[in-house]
């Protein structure tokens, strides 16, 4: 049986153990490849290619071969089941941020990449396209529900929303904020820039320049933009949480 596969759906959730009970760990965007290592009950236990990320999927229709041309450069690109009109013929579900996909087929201004299944082409870019700017690809998730576990339009989580601009940039980060952290040296300083990204024990905030953040803060149940040196007193005096490093994106 082949093991490496790419994700059909717009998303899968990955569970950390096999069963709809267990917590999301984190989530498969469409065009994402990842091994089945095994099959247990109804469920595949999986690994990631992007981040090495392992959980458990439920048994679905996969693709086998898929070579990615392009990447959505929005936050949720609508899927149309055919581009000639497009109130009869939207449907009801959207790829996320990031999603990878094959132009098979070009049509005025849409791109189809699976049968009868068709994007708005300014929704895409390249997929070797970069974006350096951060705040344009943050920003994208402002207000959006915080879910752990989450990495899409639907909700994200702290790590997630920092991870998402690495991937779109085609380099790789680690999924977890217990991971990100280890992974660049760092310190602990008094003056923040753009792009600064602070660690807690257990959370993850970016600068947006020298007084301003933007983080999945799980008490206010949304991505959001909050004062720099309020936020870092916040965590103190509600969690009990010192800032553990600081580093550059």
């Amino acid at each position: 049986m082949q093991n490496s596969f790419f994700c059909k759906n717009p998303f899968i959730n990955l569970y950390d153990l096999p069963s709809y009970n267990s917590k999301i760990g984190s989530q498969i965007l469409y065009g994402e490849k990842f091994k089945i290592l095994k099959k247990e009950k109804n469920f595949f236990k999986v690994k990631t290619k992007y981040d090495n990320y392992i959980g458990y999927i439920k048994t679905k229709k996969y693709l086998a071969r898929f070579v990615e041309t392009h990447k959505v450069s929005v936050l949720k690109s609508r899927i149309f089941i055919y581009p000639k009109n497009l109130k009869k013929f939207k449907s009801k579900s959207f790829l996320s941020f990031s999603s990878k996909i094959q132009v098979l087929k070009k049509k005025n201004n849409f791109v189809m990449f699976d049968k009868n299944k068709w994007l708005f082409a300014k929704d895409i870019k390249l997929i070797d396209k970069k974006e350096k700017n951060i705040i344009k690809i943050l920003k994208l998730f402002l207000n959006c529900k915080y879910k752990w576990g989450g990495k899409t339009y639907k909700g994200i989580d702290c790590s997630a929303l920092i991870q998402i601009f690495y991937k779109f940039n085609n380099k790789f980060f680690p999924r977890d904020a217990v991971d990100q952290i280890k992974y660049k040296k760092g310190t602990i300083k008094k003056k923040f820039r753009l792009g600064d990204i602070i660690y807690w024990k257990g959370h993850v905030a970016i600068c947006i320049n020298s007084k301003e953040l933007i983080h999945a803060y799980s008490p206010r149940k949304k991505v959001l933009i909050m004062p720099i040196k309020k936020t870092i007193r916040l965590i103190k005096d509600t969690a009990n949480l010192e800032v553990k490093k600081i580093f550059s994106i």
